[in-house]
């Protein structure tokens, strides 16, 4: 596993990581476990298990998030492999370890997104496996498309007019741009110390420990109320950020 994270899209040490995204669901789910899995930049305004749970009669296999996206690279389902939940079958059993045999597709073209599709592609057309994509219509499952291309959505979702279960911060250049996004919107709850910090150094002068007896990060890392800060104008934000400079070139404000 890379100990440093990706810098851009598509580098090295992002293809390793998406080798791991593929053993850690095919592990779970050989164990007959359904799941959920996703990214690190997601944050859930509700427990979207409660769907799945209301959808179980519905006889699909599995469950994705909308990319958004309508490129030839991504189709034809336009599934983002950041967010989406399985059930524990045969059928998906089988799917899974078909693509952890495709590792080797997976580094030639960068993307485990792009090769998990080409993979249920088939497998719908051989085996009647059963994939839900949630249209990018609906306000569910909100992501990168809706941040940068849906102002009217993102105000609904800020003002409170809307409520989807989670929001993925995809469609971002890095990692970077994530963390300025979210606390833009108002959703970082981790003190700016603890950014960048290993668990040791974190606590190499803290005293803090949890019932467990073990060392706690809650205390010295984990705000209450969200740090939020204005970086970019023309990009949602709880509060007006009108004199903030644009990261579009040409970019309105988005209040």
């Amino acid at each position: 596993m890379p100990k440093k994270g990706a810098q851009i899209y598509g580098d090295k040490i992002f293809s390793k990581m998406m080798v791991a995204k593929t053993l850690c669901v095919q592990l779970i789910n050989m164990l007959g476990y359904d799941l959920i899995f996703q990214d690190v930049d997601i944050v859930w305004w509700r427990n979207p298990l409660e769907y799945f749970e209301n959808h179980s009669k519905d006889g699909y296999d599995m469950y994705f998030q909308d990319d958004g996206a309508r490129t030839l690279r991504y189709a034809p389902l336009s599934a983002n492999s950041g967010f989406y939940f399985v059930r524990s079958n045969p059928k998906t059993r089988y799917l899974f370890t078909s693509l952890l045999y495709s590792g080797d597709a997976i580094f030639q073209s960068h993307s485990h997104q792009q090769v998990l599709i080409a993979r249920m592609n088939e497998h719908i057309s051989l085996f009647n496996l059963r994939v839900k994509v949630m249209s990018r219509e609906e306000h569910w499952f909100p992501g990168g498309f809706h941040y940068h291309r849906k102002k009217n959505f993102m105000k609904d979702v800020i003002q409170d007019k809307v409520h989807p279960y989670i929001f993925h911060m995809s469609w971002t250049h890095n990692k970077d741009n994530k963390l300025k996004f979210f606390q833009q919107m108002g959703e970082w709850f981790v003190n700016e110390k603890c950014v960048g910090k290993t668990k040791a150094d974190i606590l190499a002068y803290k005293e803090e420990f949890d019932k467990d007896g073990a060392l706690s990060l809650v205390q010295p890392c984990c705000l209450v109320e969200p740090e939020i800060t204005c970086w970019y104008r023309d990009k949602p934000s709880k509060i007006p950020c009108k004199t903030s400079p644009n990261i579009d070139k040409g970019g309105k404000s988005f209040w």
